[in-house]
């Protein structure tokens, strides 16, 4: 086991360098620089220059990636020019909202998607079957961001159930209960937003590996021996349909990742998502290539993650 995780961490690392010079290179094109916002505009065009030579801006592209990696290896991501503080503090603090609400998105669906998937393939064909299956695909057609809009107006808006903006009610002090409870009401409707549509895809490949997995020649010499059904269920049929879901942990990952950026704008929840387009539109050259480069390691984290859920569940697959 030890060799097939040191191993997956050896090809990941070819694969974060590959995405650093990547996001550096794509960051470069950009209008502007990490200068950009930072200086008077009146400010005559000599300071100005001798500004961007001690900064290291008119070197070549290749020296500045270098010294922009070492800093990201000691967790140095310059300055924001928009919110006048280092990178790293500003994303340490946005980094920890999108955190719980990925997790808390995470928890609603599997919490959904198990149990609807275990239904919709134990009794396929049954009425049960036929509205979960609806539900996928109203899932699969509805759109993330009209979804999220919907369940704003609804559940916000109208019902008035939930926050619908900002992380936590203004004015409570940070370690109480209040505080907690508040933070954890505001990232609710969001959450569930997500984990609406992030089911479906759950549901449908644990229907259809159930389904395919009564079907096989040991499920059918089960029977035959006189193995009680239940035992047939759990401890065959349930046992191997569950692989895909391991397998999709890491897309669920990934999936995670982009849902956030366009939730979080909706919501005016203040995390990592919402951080990135900001910055984008306001050209914050430093923040917007460390956020990429942070949510890019996440996602090849979540596919490593993936891989050693499956090695762990079916030995079978571990690379030898």
């Amino acid at each position: 086991m030890w060799k097939f995780t040191l191993r997956r961490i050896l090809i990941m690392i070819p694969q974060v360098f590959v995405l650093s010079v990547f996001i550096f290179v794509l960051a470069k094109m950009m209008p502007g620089d990490a200068l950009t916002g930072l200086i008077d505009p009146n400010i005559d065009q000599s300071s100005i220059a001798a500004k961007r030579e001690a900064l290291g801006l008119n070197d070549a592209w290749y020296m500045q990636y270098i010294d922009w990696i070492k800093g990201a290896f000691v967790g140095d991501f310059g300055m924001s020019f928009r919110f006048k503080m280092p990178v790293s503090d500003l994303i340490g603090q946005r980094m920890l909202n999108t955190f719980w609400l990925a997790l808390v998105t995470l928890i609603f669906t599997y919490a959904l998607a198990v149990p609807l998937g275990l239904i919709s393939g134990r009794y396929n064909d049954s009425w049960a079957d036929r509205f979960i299956t609806g539900y996928t695909y109203f899932g699969f057609a509805a759109p993330l961001f009209i979804t999220a809009l919907l369940m704003l107006w609804f559940f916000g808006y109208s019902l008035g159930w939930f926050p619908t903006s900002g992380s936590v009610t203004p004015g409570l002090t940070p370690g109480t209960f209040e505080y907690f409870l508040s933070k954890f009401n505001h990232l609710l409707l969001p959450a569930l937003s997500m984990s609406v549509i992030g089911t479906v895809s759950t549901v449908q490949y644990l229907r259809t590996e159930i389904v395919d997995t009564k079907q096989k020649d040991f499920i059918i010499t089960a029977r035959a021996k006189g193995a009680p059904e239940s035992r047939v269920y759990n401890r065959h049929i349930l046992r191997n349909s569950l692989l895909p879901i391991a397998a999709f942990f890491g897309f669920e990952l990934t999936g995670l990742i982009g849902g956030t950026i366009f939730v979080e704008n909706i919501f005016s929840y203040p995390g990592m998502g919402q951080l990135f387009l900001e910055s984008i539109v306001q050209r914050d050259f430093s923040v917007v290539t460390a956020v990429v480069l942070i949510l890019g390691i996440a996602s090849i984290l979540g596919a490593l993650i993936s891989d050693i859920i499956l090695s762990l569940v079916d030995p079978r697959i571990r690379i030898k």
